[in-house]
């Protein structure tokens, strides 16, 4: 194997970099990621109920308690449960962004190490192939088939391995987003039930207090 890299000229050093950059991401966003993983359906019954007794502190620890950007944000909406709508949703909107920004973090570099890795493979194959034509060049054209051959396939092994780490990272990347576009839903759906909750709380409060 290390023959074989060696083969592939100063470009294989960057593709393998990019491969242990992309691995050490994905490694990196999955435990973050799975780290973040909750059942929302409980959490969000469980914050109705506390909410229905109107014990907004109980809903706050709950949040603090629960790992993931959706508990984050809600917290952050509970904080200011006695002011205006437009407060609440603003500091829920702000907040949802923080989190977003946090899940998203580091896909860029996946992106850029998923179509960058083949073009490295193309040039190095490019620069092998200038290579082995100034090599007959210099040979003035006495060489034979097997020594052109394996001058190509030298130069080929960038192509090669550019196409497997950039099609590889392509794949952990798109589902990374996927991940993260499935939080997002999460964040906006928890965020659009307290709204309702808090404001179906102050009706309420209004409605008895008029009686």
């Amino acid at each position: 194997m290390w023959d074989v890299i060696q083969k592939g000229g100063p470009l294989m050093y960057l593709i393998i970099l990019c491969s242990i950059v992309a691995l050490a991401v994905t490694i990196e966003r999955l435990y973050h990621l799975h780290r973040a993983k909750i059942d929302s359906d409980k959490f969000m019954e469980g914050i109705s109920n506390i909410l229905k007794r109107n014990r907004i502190m109980e809903a706050i620890d709950l949040c603090e308690k629960t790992p993931g950007p959706a508990a984050k944000v809600l917290k952050q909406g509970l904080l200011r449960a006695s002011k205006e709508k437009e407060e609440i949703k603003g500091a829920i909107e702000s907040a949802g962004k923080e989190e977003v920004f946090y899940l998203e973090r580091y896909l860029g570099v996946l992106a850029t190490i998923a179509g960058v890795a083949p073009l490295l493979g193309f040039l190095g194959t490019v620069t092998g192939m200038i290579s082995a034509f100034m090599e007959i060049q210099r040979l003035e054209g006495s060489v034979n088939a097997a020594v052109l051959a394996g001058g190509i396939w030298q130069a080929l092994i960038t192509t090669a391995a550019g196409l497997i780490v950039g099609i590889t990272t392509f794949i952990f990347y798109n589902y990374l987003v996927t991940r993260v576009q499935r939080f997002v839903f999460e964040i906006e759906s928890s965020s659009n039930d307290l709204m309702e909750m808090l404001i179906e709380e102050k009706l309420t409060e209004t409605t008895f207090g008029g009686r």
